[in-house]
């Protein structure tokens, strides 16, 4: 009889393909299959980010949960940046967990599940050019990695500390991964990488040299591949070239994930990130003038130390000029092993949570404004996910989310929708015969 595997996955993109890739292995070489029980798991495994503080305590609570709930004889593995910076201390502080197995070692996840007690965190282990067996989530769209690790030194990230120093994945390994997911059917790629437009910078051993721009190019000609996504792109990296291959590419997805962090030069500064208020604003113009339809999401944190009312007042600025379709925004929270975690001038906490309701709030202000024009457009839609209540779930090209009335018959297709109601999250439309304007 199969085993049976239950997996949580926290936090990012890349956290939902180490989990893919842990189920192909663990599918593949140890006859597990999937089951959404904890209590009928033979294995549970949680996936962890430690981007914030909140995550890691919430892992803590989990495992005591799923340690109650589990049958007798089950195992208990956590993984991912949590696992990668605590090691051994997850073990010492929940004694039932069987192993711990970091974020920049998934390929070994069948080697400790036999190994008791085992610690793996070496994040200078290259896994670069592993060959994971294939699972997918959706057989829609296909996660794919093209780069392990982060060079990036911004001083309130503990990625480079979990995951280690930046090694991309050798184009045709990537090529081929896309060729794979477009013969089973997915139509949408998601490159993946902590500086996706960074690609090339180091390679492990020979392989051919090329750029983020060069990649794109490859990719979108393999045959059935329709549309690409990618994140997180760096706002330094942004080069023309890549601006206008982004621009003028049909296959690439016209949104830009672009990561403000802080519209303050200075904070951006003391935060490590390589680029000014300036310069972010002169991508985000050269992007608009070569691309007036994108979408722009960004990620900000407030109350960084040291930010003054004046330099928080410079984040509300670039929101006002920019206008993010989407932000994702955080008080800072202080993170081990970073440069910021030993900063002088920490900001009051009743501040910082003045100061993410008051953006919080202008983006509400801002978004409310921006989603009446989607109002009668016609878009076209890629289907992708079966909703409650009849709806059938996809994405425009600007990844705006759409709902219809329909059923399964719609997944994987490409449908012309009119807008007949705005939301801030999902939009709900009905399929046309015309086309997308």
């Amino acid at each position: 009889m199969a085993k049976k595997l239950f997996i949580e996955t926290l936090g990012c993109a890349m956290n939902e393909r180490d989990s893919e890739h842990m189920i192909a292995e663990l599918s593949q070489k140890e006859d597990y299959t999937l089951t959404d029980s904890v209590e009928d798991a033979d294995l549970i495994l949680i996936n962890t980010c430690s981007v914030r503080e909140r995550p890691v305590h919430k892992l803590f609570s989990e495992l005591g949960a799923f340690n109650k709930k589990k049958k007798e004889g089950a195992k208990i593995g956590v993984c991912g940046c949590t696992a990668s910076h605590l090691g051994e201390e997850i073990i010492k502080k929940a004694p039932y967990v069987s192993f711990v197995l970091g974020a920049r070692n998934v390929s070994k996840i069948t080697e400790v599940l036999h190994k008791p007690k085992a610690v793996e965190t070496d994040i200078n282990y290259d896994e670069s050019q592993f060959a994971f067996n294939d699972f997918r989530s959706s057989p829609y769209k296909a996660y794919i990695n093209i780069s392990i690790g982060c060079d990036k030194q911004c001083t309130f990230c503990i990625v480079p500390k979990t995951r280690g120093e930046e090694i991309s994945i050798p184009a045709d390994l990537i090529v081929a991964e896309a060729q794979k997911a477009a013969k089973n059917g997915a139509k949408e790629v998601f490159l993946l990488g902590q500086n996706v437009n960074n690609y090339g910078r180091r390679f492990s051993g020979e392989h051919e040299k090329m750029n983020f721009t060069q990649l794109l190019r490859r990719v979108s000609a393999v045959e059935g591949i329709e549309r690409i996504r990618f994140t997180s792109p760096h706002p330094f990296h942004m080069d023309d070239e890549f601006l206008e291959e982004f621009a003028s590419n049909p296959k690439i997805c016209k949104s830009m994930h672009m990561p403000l962090q802080s519209g303050s030069s200075k904070i951006l500064k003391e935060m490590k990130r390589g680029y000014t208020k300036e310069w972010f604003l002169n991508r985000v113009e050269k992007l608009r003038a070569v691309c007036p339809e994108v979408s722009i999401s960004t990620d900000i944190i407030v109350a960084f130390p040291g930010e003054s009312d004046e330099d928080f007042e410079e984040t509300l600025d670039v929101m006002r000029q920019v206008e993010f379709d989407q932000i994702f925004s955080f008080k800072y929270s202080p993170r081990p092993l970073t440069e910021a975690q030993n900063y002088p001038n920490p900001v009051d906490p009743e501040v910082a949570k003045e100061r993410l309701v008051r953006l919080q709030a202008l983006h509400q202000e801002i978004s409310d404004r921006k989603i009446q024009r989607h109002k009668d457009k016609v878009y076209e839609v890629y289907f992708e996910e079966l909703s409650h209540d009849y709806y059938v779930k996809g994405r425009t090209n600007t990844n705006v989310i759409v709902k219809v009335k329909g059923s399964e018959e719609l997944l994987g297709t490409f449908k012309n929708v009119r807008i007949t109601e705005v939301a801030r999250t999902v939009m709900t439309g009905e399929i046309v015969e015309e086309k997308a304007s």
